[in-house]
């Protein structure tokens, strides 16, 4: 037990939350032999590949997306699981939708299921932000950019979801018009997205 608190005391000094790599800990102080034991004593636990949980830490609502994210650490939640997680609209996916650079290589051997998109240039800064989550430092979209962002891959989203997203957004105060607006201007999507915004606005 007091190992594990002393492991848990480096995660969270390292900024590291409830899941973690072999490669995280080593600068940590905290051995692979040592990381064995803790599973053998049922403190740690895999979850995946290469990747570990402590065991005593609560679930969380989106332990999934903490743990997807952990081992994407330069991913982007985005578009459904974004909504979701801003608590936009109805969608509730059975995957994890990430974001992550055009140049980078498809992530493999992950611990969830993952649907990947392609992010470049602004799109891997504008409007995403931070959000703890089992503390796990997750990136994510902005309300208003993950709204945008549903009309940018309305194709694979459906539009139907994608005016969802902004009208429920709206109502429930979550984004404004005018972040909708500047999302849609970054993101070089005005001509689709002002359209719908204008007839909401009406």
């Amino acid at each position: 037990m007091k190992k594990t608190l002393i492991l848990r005391e480096r995660l969270a000094e390292a900024g590291l939350g409830a899941y973690f790599r072999p490669r995280d800990i080593k600068p940590l102080g905290v051995s692979f032999r040592a990381l064995m034991r803790l599973i053998a004593e049922g403190e740690v636990e895999k979850v995946g590949f290469g990747q570990y949980r402590i065991t005593s830490l609560k679930f969380d609502e989106f332990e999934t997306v903490a743990m997807v994210s952990s081992a994407i650490p330069d991913g982007i939640v985005c578009l459904l699981t974004a909504l979701r997680v801003h608590e936009i609209g109805t969608q509730s996916p059975h995957e994890v939708w990430m974001a992550i650079s055009r140049k980078a290589r498809k992530p493999v051997r992950l611990p969830a299921k993952v649907r990947i998109v392609r992010f470049s240039g602004a799109m891997l800064t504008y409007g995403v932000i931070s959000r703890s989550m089992m503390g796990v430092s997750v990136r994510i979209t902005s309300p208003a950019r993950t709204i945008v962002d549903c009309f940018r891959y309305r194709n694979k989203v459906g539009v139907d979801v994608a005016l969802e997203a902004m009208r429920d957004g709206i109502r429930s105060k979550k984004v404004t018009t005018d972040e909708i607006s500047r999302a849609a201007e970054v993101c070089r999507a005005r001509t689709v997205v002002g359209p719908y915004l204008e007839a909401l606005s009406a």
